[in-house]
Formats: C-alpha cells, structure tokens, sequence
C-alpha cells in the first residue's frame, strides 16, 4: 500500500514538472514573438522618420529655390532662392515750389524769377543683379519738359574693392554731385556743382579698399561740358579721362569722433576739337536761373581739366561738407582764343536737432512720424555758403559783360524734416549776389540780387 502511494506520488510530482516544462516553452516563445514584433516596429518607425527626412529635405529644397519677396522702405525687391537674380524697383519723386522776392521793377514789370510748383524729378529705378556677380541700373525722369534716361548701366563685381561699370552715369569729379539726389542739404546743389560733369557714357574701374577705407574711381568717358550731361553719343573724336581717391581712415575703428571723416581728390582731363557742347550750356543760381553764358560763336577748343579737392565730417548730429573746384578750358570765338579758368567753392553744415546721427548718405528718424503715439520724425537744420568766379579773360569776347555776372555769392539756410525714412519735407532761403559790369536795363536775372524760398515733398524709397 505504502509503494502505492509513492508510486502515485512520483507520478504526481512527474506530472507538475512536465506541465511547468510546457509553459516555460510557451513564455519563451512568447517572448521571441514579443521581439520580433518590436523589431518590426522599430523598423516601421525608423522608415517613418526616414520618409518625414526626406519630405522636410525636400520642402528645404523647394523653399530654397522659390523666389523671394521683399517689401520694405528699402522698395520691392524679387530674388531667386539663391540670390542670384535679384529685381528691385525703388523711386524718387520731388513736388517742389519756388517762389521769388523783389523780382519786378517798379513799374511792376517781371525782370526774374518765376513763382511755380514743378516736378522737380519723377524717377522709377529699376536695379537688380544677374548671375550673382553683374549689377544693372536704369533710370529714367519723367520729371521737367522732357522724359529723359540718367542711369543706364550695368556693373561687373569681382570683388568689392576691384569692379567695372559701364554705360551712363556720374562722372567721379564733385564730392555733392556724386551725393544722391534724395539726401542733400537743399533742394539745390550748391554753385560748385556748376564745373563739374554730372553723366557721361563711359567705362570705370572701381572700387573700395580696407573696408571702405580707401575708395578710388578711373575712368574714361565721352566728354562733356561743365554741368552737363551727355546727349547719348560722343559730339567729337576725343575722349575724356577723370578719376577720383577718396579716403576715410578712420571708418570702422574704435575712434568714434572721427569714423565719418573724410577727404579726396576727383578730376578730369580731356581735350575738344572746336565744339560748343564742350562748353556749359550756361551757369545757374540757386534758383535755377541762368547767371553766366558764352556768347554765340564761342566753342571749347583744345585742354579742359578739373580738379576738385573735398572733403566731409560727420559726428553724431553734426556734419559738414566742403569742396573748391577748377574748370581750367580753352576756348575759340572766330580767331581769338583764351584758356578760362573759373573756380567755385562751398561750405555747408548740418545739426539734427532731435539728435539722430547725420551723414553723407542722410538722415533716419529714430521715431518716425506718428502723432497717436507723440512720434514727430526728425528734424535737422542747415547753412551754407557758396561762390562762384568767372575768368576776367571771358569779358567781353566770350561773354557779354551786360548780361553776364563775373561772379555771384549764395548763402543759403533750410529746414529739413524727415517724417520717416521715406517721406522728406525741406523748406529753405537763399539769397544770391552778383558781381561784374551789369547792366541793369539790359540783364534780367543778375542787376539785382536773386532771394528765393524753396519747399519740397519728397517719397524716397
């Protein structure tokens, strides 16, 4: 009976341990499924984040060569995802008024001066770049009695201190001329600007040295007269050469007083062949109005040079510009010739009185103009003084004394009020006087001094 048990104990306890034996296969097969699954899992989820790599690669890719639009105070620029073709459209437009004082007789006859709004200039720019490296500019002017072109160009730039421009555009003589139309002190250039070239067809090697410490301009060009600007081809077989150095030694170093000083040299040599475009077309006022001319019969020919020393300073809200220039020219009337030297000068300055910093390039208000938040823009006063001096030797076979002044002197003061990057309003006073053997029945414009107020609307962008 005792063996009975036993053999059924055995039985029993051989029983539990092949029923554990079955489930421990069962778990560790359970287990290796449970991997397997989490294996392929995994595998699914690293193809996911694969695909999601490659859809954000892609949208990067596509956003990179979709074009880019940008609109701002800078005007509408469109380029391609690269940067390598960039179209921008910027504008000019300048609503001016001038309005003169003491210009009839006493009999109430008009002598000078015309009381008239104008549109001083009216210019779409178009500039942009084209495979990264050619710059092109063209600019036309609806503005005065004539659409005319200004700009048309198109500029290599291997590098900023090494470029090749050509096609029309400034001369690099004048340190005002070469300022930007929408940023100078008045609405006028000063009676320096008179002797200098302002554009011509030609081609110039450019550049900027040290980070803009040096910038230097040599170019060759057509040849034009003193204030003129060129008719599109060459009047004569000549060509005329001028280049400019300028420099700011101090531009991006620690000494803050004088980062903005600056000083060069531009000028130009050239010779005519018995030509009267060679020549200004006449000297202007302030006012615009025509003070000196040659007269008839009287042709540039043989040496024209220019020199023109210049220089500016600007620190904080101050600034100040400055230059003299020479326009040394032979010239014919019939057998009798003459080489003319005349000579012109200013000084000018500047104070931002709501304190924003002045500069060659202008002026941008810290507030712009806003008056629901006690904003007002920035406000900046100026003052200058030019002279302009005509050659004894032009009296009387060149020009006629009676009519013509031998010299004339124009100070001038103005308020400037930058409403915000864009927006300008100038209003400013000259008063011109004149010198010379003038006859005072015979002269309209020079028997008495010129005074004249000028005003100006101006969008810039």
């Amino acid at each position: 009976m005792k063996r009975k048990y036993i053999l059924v104990g055995i039985l029993v306890v051989g029983g539990l341990a092949g029923s554990q034996t079955v489930h421990a296969d069962a778990t560790t097969d359970a287990i290796e499924a449970l991997k397997q699954q989490i294996q392929q899992l995994d595998q699914k989820v690293r193809i996911l984040e694969r695909e999601k790599e490659l859809d954000t690669e892609a949208t990067d890719a596509k956003a990179k060569d979709a074009p880019k639009i940008v609109v701002g105070d800078k005007g509408l620029s469109v380029s391609s995802g690269d940067s390598n073709f960039v179209f921008q459209l910027h504008s000019v437009l300048q609503i001016d008024n001038r309005t003169f004082f003491n210009d009839h007789d006493n009999h109430g006859n008009s002598i000078q001066g015309n009381d008239t709004f104008l549109l001083r200039r009216a210019r779409p720019i178009f500039s942009g770049t084209v495979y990264k490296d050619f710059d092109f500019m063209f600019v036309p002017d609806f503005g005065g009695s004539s659409v005319q072109i200004f700009d048309a160009y198109l500029n290599y730039r291997y590098a900023p201190w090494l470029q090749l421009r050509g096609g029309k555009f400034k001369v690099p003589v004048g340190l005002e001329q070469l300022q930007a139309d929408p940023v100078t002190l008045f609405n006028e250039r000063a009676l320096p600007t008179a002797l200098t070239p302002n554009r011509d067809m030609g081609f110039q090697l450019w550049g900027d040295v040290a980070n803009g410490r040096l910038s230097y301009a040599a170019g060759v060009f057509n040849g034009v007269g003193d204030g003129r600007n060129t008719a599109n081809s060459d009047f004569e077989d000549h060509r005329e050469f001028a280049g400019r150095l300028f420099f700011q030694p101090f531009k991006g170093t620690s000494v803050t007083a004088l980062q903005n000083f600056g000083f060069g040299v531009g000028g130009s040599w050239g010779n005519t062949s018995s030509n009267a475009t060679g020549l200004a077309s006449a000297y202007l006022t302030d006012g615009q109005q025509q003070m000196f001319a040659y007269t008839n019969g009287v042709v540039a020919n043989g040496e024209h040079w220019r020199v023109s020393p210049q220089g500016y300073y600007y620190w904080g809200p101050l600034g100040f510009l400055g230059e003299y220039v020479i326009s040394n020219q032979k010239v014919t009337k019939g057998a009798t010739s003459a080489t003319l030297q005349n000579t012109a000068w200013q000084i000018a300055g500047s104070w931002v009185i709501t304190g924003e910093d002045a500069s060659y390039t202008g002026v941008t208000p810290k507030h712009p103009f806003d008056p629901r938040g006690n904003h007002w823009g920035a406000l900046q006063l100026a003052a200058r003084y030019a002279d302009l001096d005509i050659d004894d030797k032009a009296f009387p076979t060149f020009a006629n004394p009676a009519v013509s002044a031998s010299e004339a002197k124009a100070w001038a003061v103005g308020l400037n009020w930058y409403l915000n990057k864009n927006i300008r309003v100038n209003t400013s006073f000259s008063r011109t006087t004149f010198d010379g053997k003038i006859n005072s029945k015979s002269a309209t414009v020079v028997r008495q001094p010129e005074e004249v107020v000028f005003t100006r609307l101006q969008l810039a962008f």
